[in-house]
């Protein structure tokens, strides 16, 4: 990416933003957010990814109280303990817990999957929550960019390696279901897939709008994949908006201005953005419903490029070679 091209993406990141909280704002001053109305979820359990914090933290707080086990992947560990504390006794749900996962090293998520197969339970709902946001040019542990390695990579490598436990978990009418949590930063993002760790001229926006545009293409594939399998699983996309948390600390000094003086009233609080991953994760409007954008509780269309099936594999195939897992998408369309 050249450095034109570089400050192209800023602008546009920036200016997707300002898109997004304007029309916050204009819902903010109609009447605000509404938390959906769901049903208790006894006997369920959940992984979500980056709990500890933000977004993450309050989608699993919110499916605690809907009686789910919850299972908060992290890695945070200092502060993982006073955060499953502070969820057990605010929804009185001890089946609440924490293990560690580094998502970016391939060796940690393999041995967190490792862990938790361990504890021979099902596993009815996968939050692909975490991520960074915009963080200066650095590498994850196998050495890929830490956007596309963290955000995107992996997510695809946890989910891939917990989709057999997720397959005899749902049955016909109450599917497992798999959340990935994208952003409006994926209708500007590119891939470029001669350069997918952006290795030539790097551009923290356009890095990190890419992981969003990658994790919905991810997504698509995985449900082509799993309804042509037969597969009691769906996957869905879910958009929270733009929300005040933590992950704004390498944006531009303007931006965190305005979200230190505004973010009350432009900014979703982390409960409403996560309301969108909690609906998605239990509603009966979704059941056996996956390749779906959702954006405040409701279907909306994706970037055009995401439903390119062509991209959508190569991209698959591409991370499959990456993460060191079978490609399973020759053999499930031919068969």
């Amino acid at each position: 990416m050249s450095p034109l091209s570089a400050a192209r993406a800023a602008l546009r990141v920036y200016a997707a933003g300002a898109a997004v909280v304007l029309a916050q704002l204009l819902r903010r001053c109609r009447g605000g957010f509404a938390e959906p109305v769901l049903a208790p979820q006894p006997g369920r359990v959940a992984i979500v990814t980056g709990g500890t914090d933000g977004i993450g933290y309050s989608t699993a707080k919110h499916l605690a109280r809907l009686g789910m086990h919850v299972i908060i992947a992290g890695n945070n560990a200092g502060k993982a303990h006073k955060v499953v504390r502070q969820i057990q006794e605010e929804t009185l749900n001890d089946k609440v817990e924490f293990f560690y996962c580094d998502l970016a090293s391939l060796q940690s998520i393999r041995q967190f999957v490792q862990k938790f197969k361990k504890k021979k339970i099902p596993l009815h709902v996968l939050v692909n929550n975490a991520g960074v946001m915009m963080v200066p040019q650095r590498k994850t542990r196998d050495g890929f960019e830490e956007h596309f390695g963290l955000n995107y990579l992996g997510h695809f490598l946890l989910t891939n390696l917990l989709l057999d436990t997720m397959k005899e978990s749902g049955s016909p009418g109450c599917s497992a279901r798999v959340l990935t949590v994208s952003s409006a930063t994926h209708y500007i993002g590119e891939l470029n897939m001669d350069d997918l760790q952006g290795s030539h001229c790097y551009s923290p926006h356009g890095a990190y709008a890419q992981s969003k545009l990658a994790l919905v293409l991810f997504t698509y594939h995985m449900q082509r994949l799993l309804a042509a399998q037969g597969s009691p699983v769906t996957a869905n996309v879910v958009d929270p908006g733009v929300v005040n948390t933590d992950l704004y600390k390498h944006v531009f000094w303007g931006t965190r201005l305005i979200k230190k003086l505004f973010g009350w009233w432009f900014f979703k609080t982390p409960d409403e953005g996560a309301w969108t991953s909690v609906y998605a994760a239990v509603t009966p409007d979704l059941e056996g419903i996956g390749g779906r954008y959702l954006y405040n509780e409701k279907e909306t269309k994706s970037l055009k490029i995401t439903y390119d099936l062509d991209l959508q594999r190569e991209l698959w195939a591409r991370s499959c070679q990456m993460t060191g897992i079978t490609d399973m998408t020759q053999d499930t369309f031919s068969g």
